[in-house]
């Protein structure tokens, strides 16, 4: 397959990660490009990554103001969120929901009040205020008219071309003092239920019960989400969204024209990797340091698209990429015909995202001073106690099929410890023990310190 435009070609080969689909790498050449696109043998100002890159600005699709600002808010949080995940983990590709955070993380803000209600509001870009739970509820009536669409032949009978499906729910310690209203809202606007929890006594079964539900909502693509010890007999409430997601091309690459083909990291690194290849028209920009391709799936409702910066200015394109920027990306999409050639790959991601949401300008939620008030119906106090995320990844020639869960664990404020100033520089004992039992394995004493040194 080489029907190739002459001089329109663009050979990106050096990039580690992408948007939507991270670890991603893409070479474009699409009928309609300007003869201002520079080939592979031209000196050009994408040679240097310091160079001004302007993506232009857009606004959400949705048809409804208020959906618009709840999808802008999220849009914006997603890409100070990776920035985040990338400059804080180590590893190469990144990969996550920001809607399975933010709906969970959604059901939590409704129940949070004051300072910290305010906090959430702004990290989270819930400019809605409380509006934002219905709204939620109006994305999610939306999604579900996608849930499922069948393709199939005569011969092969019906198959799931197309698969979206979100789920969500509250895990309660039995008997603590909910509030009914907040309880209702979780039900009615995200339904989540009420699935009473026993996390005093049995805790960690408690833990596999929720592991269970994630693994079925996600098809067994998100397993141990919540990982040993996360949970305690202190654990009051656990939040959760799963949402899976698999579905065929609009156009399928042949598996004929997949072929080994070098990959060039960021770092500089090269390997072999399986690129697919096709010629297909479909919606396509070029833009300043960067291409931007949409590749429908069955149905046309949903599509990956992929940015692609030009080579040494992945960073600067990064740089300038927000919610409105993300947008515009969307908005200069046109149809042109062209060749494209994209890796097969697949891996999982998983991130503890306290850390960062606290960073991020939320710590009020995940300290003493945290006020979810509204959530519980007597004075009792409660803050978050951890936000896991966990997602899975795999494209090829057929389509693509990614699952994301989130989970959301709160603890009640424990009063605080009483302070100490202790200087241990004078003889002492010391013992190591079994907890459980009070057994003591070792005892010793150091009356010489100095002595003691390695």
């Amino acid at each position: 397959m080489d029907n190739r435009t002459p001089g329109c070609e663009k050979h990106i080969v050096n990039r580690r990660g992408l948007l939507f689909a991270t670890g991603m790498a893409t070479t474009v050449a699409l009928a309609g490009c300007t003869d201002s696109v520079p080939n592979d043998n031209t000196t050009s100002e994408s040679d240097d990554p310091s160079a001004d890159v302007s993506l232009p600005e857009g606004s959400p699709s949705s048809t409804t103001g208020q959906l618009g600002e709840l999808v802008a808010g999220n849009a914006r949080f997603a890409l100070e969120l990776h920035d985040q995940l990338v400059a804080d983990g180590d590893a190469d590709n990144v990969f996550f929901s920001p809607y399975s955070i933010s709906v969970a993380l959604g059901m939590a803000y409704a129940g949070a009040d004051g300072d910290t209600e305010t906090a959430m509001r702004e990290t989270l870009g819930f400019s809605l205020a409380e509006e934002t739970h219905p709204t939620f509820a109006d994305l999610q009536s939306q999604l579900d008219e996608r849930a499922t669409t069948d393709a199939g032949t005569p011969d092969e009978g019906d198959v799931d071309a197309f698969q979206l499906e979100v789920a969500n729910a509250l895990w309660g310690e039995a008997d603590y003092p909910f509030a009914e209203e907040y309880l209702d809202l979780v039900d009615e606007q995200y339904g989540g239920g009420v699935n009473h929890a026993d996390f005093a006594n049995d805790h960690e079964t408690e833990r596999e019960r929720i592991n269970d539900w994630v693994a079925t909502k996600t098809e067994d693509r998100i397993e141990e989400l919540v990982p040993e010890d996360e949970l305690s007999r202190h654990t009051v409430f656990v939040l959760t969204n799963a949402i899976y997601f698999m579905a065929s091309w609009e156009r399928e690459f042949d598996p004929a024209d997949t072929t080994e083909a070098p990959f060039t990291a960021l770092d500089g690194t090269a390997s072999t990797v399986s690129m697919m290849e096709q010629n297909l028209r479909t919606n396509y920009a070029d833009l300043p340091n960067a291409q931007a391709i949409e590749l429908p799936y069955v149905g046309g409702d949903v599509s990956m698209v992929l940015l692609v910066p030009d080579d040494g200015a992945f960073e600067t394109v990064q740089t300038a990429l927000s919610g409105s920027t993300l947008f515009g990306v969307f908005e200069a999409l046109d149809t042109a015909r062209g060749d494209l050639r994209m890796p097969k790959f697949e891996f999982e991601f998983d991130a503890e995202l306290s850390k960062i949401l606290g960073a991020m300008g939320m710590g009020e939620a995940f300290r003493p001073e945290a006020n979810f008030s509204t959530m519980v119906a007597t004075s009792t106090d409660l803050m978050i106690d951890s936000v896991s995320h966990k997602t899975f990844v795999s494209v090829d020639e057929e389509g693509t099929e990614a699952a994301a869960a989130t989970a959301v664990g709160g603890v009640p404020i424990s009063p605080p410890p009483e302070s100490f100033d202790l200087t241990v520089d004078r003889p002492f004992f010391f013992c190591i023990r079994d907890r459980p039992t009070d057994a003591i394995l070792f005892f010793g004493q150091v009356t010489d310190a100095g002595a003691a040194q390695g």
